[in-house]
């Protein structure tokens, strides 16, 4: 699930990798080059050097610390999403298999498709899979899992390197709470997304029962971030974990930003009593014949 920053490398990789393919105007696929990080900064604003930890980013989602963070984590992603979500990420997933309900043979962009756990769950439906992202390193975990029906790009979701009208379906799960600006993410995945076509955001948001809320914050602040000492490799990158889904819009608000961005027909699903939302909209147009 890591949230995207046109065919281009991403700021704030580490030390070369094998390159990821991009696809360019034509369809094609090249290699792109992983640039070196020869520097960034830590949240707390310490500089860092080449080989230096990036613990965490800060919620200003400056994309190098995203993205640096990311690559961190990258190893143990998914084993930590599983613990840390006592195994709910698997039901997730397929809620929003079920939202998009691809038809074989459609094309569908999953962005912020991090290790591309979430792109192989859509592929079993026998659609085209595109697993978009901008950290190299959870591409690169991605790429040596093999999923079948799933290409990996590198990229930007605020300049996303597609044309017009091009997917069927478009999603991100956990992912746009990670971009440095919502709502223009929001209006390249209306860009790329043909008339008619449907858009499913899967993140986390604010649970509906007031008790639970507050059970729940007392989760994030203090639990959460003791259990990722245990099982992530790199610990302290779930406290902006918490950090930030303390601070993203609620459901509503959500709802709000997808109009505002363009998207039709909005409406949403709480799933686990509200710790995660399933925005479900289409792009304006009529559908293909």
């Amino acid at each position: 699930m890591s949230g995207a920053p046109p065919p281009r490398t991403c700021a704030g990789t580490r030390a070369p990798r094998p390159a990821v393919g991009v696809p360019p105007e034509d369809g094609g696929s090249q290699p792109v080059p992983v640039a070196r990080r020869t520097g960034t900064r830590a949240a707390a604003g310490t500089a860092m050097d080449d080989d230096g930890p990036v613990t965490r980013a800060t919620l200003e989602k400056d994309p190098s610390e995203v993205a640096a963070m990311f690559d961190e984590v990258a190893a143990r992603y998914d084993l930590t999403n599983t613990v840390l979500s006592l195994g709910q990420d698997r039901g997730w997933r397929r809620a929003v298999a079920q939202a998009l309900d691809l038809q074989p043979g459609e094309r569908v962009l999953d962005l912020a498709a991090g290790t591309a756990t979430s792109s192989a769950a859509l592929a079993r439906s026998g659609a085209d899979v595109v697993g978009c992202d901008f950290s190299l390193g959870m591409l690169e975990v991605g790429r040596r899992a093999r999923h079948e029906g799933v290409e990996l790009v590198a990229g930007d979701a605020l300049h996303l390197p597609f044309r017009d009208a091009s997917f069927d379906a478009v999603t991100i799960s956990f992912g746009l709470r990670n971009t440095q600006d919502i709502d223009v993410a929001l209006a390249e995945l209306r860009r790329v997304t043909r008339p008619g076509g449907r858009m499913v955001v899967c993140e986390f948001s604010h649970p509906t029962w007031a008790p639970f809320r507050t059970v729940y914050v007392e989760y994030l602040m203090k639990a959460l971030p003791a259990v990722a000492t245990r099982v992530s490799s790199d610990p302290a990158a779930y406290v902006y974990l918490a950090e930030s889904i303390r601070a993203w819009p609620d459901q509503a608000a959500l709802a709000g930003r997808l109009q505002q961005a363009g998207w039709g027909s909005v409406g949403w699903r709480d799933l686990t009593g509200g710790i995660v939302a399933l925005h479900r909209a289409t792009s304006p147009g009529p559908s293909p014949a």
